[in-house]
């Protein structure tokens, strides 16, 4: 529920104001998980679907994980 919290918070803050360490930390670890998902063929809208139903980021990142072993 907090990360869910904070990234509410970073999508609506004020885009003139310089991110924090913690949202620029956060902004490089989603555009990784975007990247691996692309990777191993499962899209950004989707990977969002599967959070909201349910899927724990820890789920997401097994599921994609072992994906990779899929694509060669």
């Amino acid at each position: 529920m907090t990360t869910e919290l904070d990234l509410s918070a970073a999508m609506s803050r004020d885009l003139a104001e310089p991110l924090t360490l913690e949202q620029k930390a956060l902004q490089r670890a989603v555009a990784k998980v975007v990247a691996l998902g692309a990777q191993v063929g499962v899209s950004a809208d989707q990977m969002i679907e599967l959070l909201q139903s349910g899927l724990t980021v820890g789920e997401l990142l097994e599921v994609l994980a072992a994906r990779t072993g899929e694509v060669a």
